[in-house]
């Protein structure tokens, strides 16, 4: 069975996998042949802070998307059909991060607050009030991705998020990496970001809960700070779920909301999104000497050259 440091992320038609010491990303390029660019890991990804449990949650988000930012443009520049050198470092790496974390922040969990703070006269208890901004979060995150699901290029993205997952389950099966093989994979997995998510909406729940109903300006603050608290807490639930998955009824039994909203976020894929699928993940199998590069080829793949600057 395959080890459970693999991961990845769907891109511009394409996917970036992920291993323990390399990342790699391939993009199906409008003339059909799939491009790639793969580099070892930052250092900070084999730290021992990573070792610590709810830190290295923080830790790993944080680089995840900075390393996640920078595989999306690459891809869209390639998908686009611009082969040009993808410079993604400095104030602009990390501002284009900082820029979509306000954004998520702001739509899950700063805007259901002030939206439940409209009725809030009219809720008798603090549980209570903390339940309906509950209600709202998670209304608003499901609505979100329906809306997003229905753009043709997201679907398309959410197609590739597929064939990410089909292919991480068959490696960590023990099957054959093959689009005939991988196919018969489920497009779901326990490690999934959307899962993470639902998880963090949940637990964000129960915490607050235990604030009582202080003021707008502390409720605002309170919400920010328990961000990266619920974070740590949700991966090392996630971690832990995965492990256990096939050993424990209980543990399937509560991540079955999770398993079921990617629904939303993924799609059956086709065999030429495998094949980029698969591409990604040999790369970084055989870059890390798990794979020997003349069995089991992927796919025609063009070394683009281009360079995918560190943040």
């Amino acid at each position: 069975m395959g080890s459970l440091n693999y991961g990845g992320q769907a891109v511009m038609e394409g996917v970036m996998m992920r291993g323990e010491r390399e990342w790699a990303v391939s993009v199906r390029a409008p003339s059909g042949e799939i491009l790639q660019e793969h580099q070892a890991l930052p250092a900070g990804y084999r730290s021992r802070w990573l070792k610590l449990p709810f830190l290295r949650g923080l830790i790993s988000l944080w680089d995840s998307l900075g390393l996640g930012m920078r595989a999306l443009l690459w891809s869209s520049d390639v998908a686009l059909g611009e082969e040009e050198e993808v410079r993604f470092a400095g104030p602009l790496a990390w501002g284009t991060v900082a820029v979509s974390v306000l954004f998520g922040v702001g739509l899950f969990f700063l805007l259901p607050m002030l939206l439940t703070s409209l009725v809030d006269d009219r809720i008798e208890t603090a549980i209570l009030s903390n339940l309906v901004e509950g209600a709202v979060r998670l209304a608003i995150f499901v609505l979100y991705l329906v809306l997003i699901g229905l753009m043709p290029d997201i679907r398309r993205v959410f197609a590739y998020h597929g064939a990410e997952h089909k292919t991480i389950n068959a490696y960590e099966s023990g099957a054959s990496l093959t689009p005939d093989s991988v196919a018969a994979y489920s497009r779901v997995h326990t490690r999934c970001g959307t899962g993470f998510m639902l998880v963090v909406l949940i637990l964000f729940v129960l915490i607050s809960s235990f604030l009582g109903r202080p003021s707008l300006a502390l409720r605002l603050a309170s919400r920010v700070v328990l961000i990266p608290i619920v974070s740590g807490i949700a991966y090392e639930i996630i971690k832990f779920s995965a492990r256990h998955y096939e050993r424990s009824r209980l543990v399937r039994a509560i991540m079955a909301p999770g398993l079921a909203l990617q629904q939303l976020t993924t799609r059956e894929p086709s065999a030429d999104m495998l094949e980029v699928a698969i591409a990604s993940l040999k790369t970084v199998l055989a870059s890390e000497g798990l794979l020997e590069p003349d069995r089991e080829a992927a796919p025609d793949v063009a070394q683009t050259g281009a360079a995918l600057s560190e943040a």
